[in-house]
């Protein structure tokens, strides 16, 4: 795929391709498809599956040589890392501020940005898939509100191969743990078109609304992962609250039988304990001799 423009690009998107494409030029081998589905102008959406702690950059390489530089919305505390913070502020990076009350800016500087006409780069899922073979979980709704909200195009983008690099939940260590940088790695990034989201549009956004539409998306998503990889997905997708809850029962279970068998044992102790325990009656005491009977 022939390597779009840049021109619009300012200095510290330049600087941070300047430092960061030589290593994964060095680490992958890049299979790029899609291009011709980002739009060469405007606002838009793009929605990306998440598989390794890898795939950002991955996938960044992707977008920055599409000639539309991405502006993500990542995790707060990416920018409290010293140099990196500084580079994602300079980018125009979009920090996320989960489970706290500036959590709604995030999603308000991502409006503007659609709205000005920039590319808003979102992982729907939220955090790495916890799907055993790493297809795409079930998504929330950011993405699908955006679009929705400004009338822009969410465009999916599928990628494979960063897994291979940076294992999921990698942090070191030995086995499928460890930063596995050679042989190099075919790492493959596609974008489809656009998702139709059409039959959602002009109508409330009710929860079910934004279910819905935010399903239509992850099905584009799924689909394209499903050609890069030559196989189907599950039927049901991952569902990663549905996950918590089952364990938090699971684990209340595990904790009523072990109380259940903690008392009966205790009953049982107790039990033979009392046993154990005789109480002898005194034995009558002889009559003396010579007394009358």
């Amino acid at each position: 795929m022939a390597r779009r423009s840049q021109s619009g690009y300012g200095f510290w998107y330049r600087l941070t391709a300047v430092l960061a494409k030589p290593p994964l030029v060095l680490l992958t081998k890049r299979e790029w498809r899609g291009w011709e589905h980002l739009p060469a102008e405007g606002g838009f959406v793009v929605a990306v599956n998440h598989i390794s702690y890898f795939d950002p950059l991955t996938y960044a390489h992707f977008q920055y040589n599409s000639g539309r530089p991405p502006r993500f919305l990542a995790k707060s505390g990416l920018f409290a890392i010293p140099f990196v913070g500084m580079m994602l502020r300079n980018t125009g990076q979009i920090p996320v501020f989960r489970e706290s009350t500036d959590a709604a800016h995030a999603f308000r500087a991502a409006l503007a940005a659609a709205e000005r006409g920039e590319c808003v780069a979102v992982y729907p899922e939220g955090t790495l898939t916890r799907d055993p073979d790493l297809w795409p979980m079930t998504g929330k709704s950011g993405a699908a509100r955006i679009a929705l909200m400004t009338g822009v195009p969410v465009i999916p983008v599928a990628q494979w191969g960063a897994q291979e690099i940076v294992p999921p939940y990698a942090k070191g260590g030995r086995g499928n743990r460890r930063f596995r940088p050679f042989p190099r790695h075919r790492v493959t990034v596609v974008a489809g078109p656009s998702v139709d989201l059409s039959r959602h549009q002009g109508k409330d956004l009710t929860a079910e609304v934004l279910r819905d539409a935010t399903e239509d998306i992850m099905a584009a998503i799924t689909a394209l992962l499903e050609e890069l990889r030559g196989e189907k997905a599950p039927a049901v997708r991952f569902d990663l609250r549905r996950s918590a809850r089952q364990r938090r029962a699971e684990r209340a279970a595990e904790a009523a039988v072990d109380a259940a068998s903690g008392k009966a044992a205790m009953a049982e102790a107790v039990a033979e304990a009392a046993a154990e325990v005789t109480v002898e009656e005194p034995a009558a005491e002889p009559a003396a001799e010579g007394t009358a009977k």
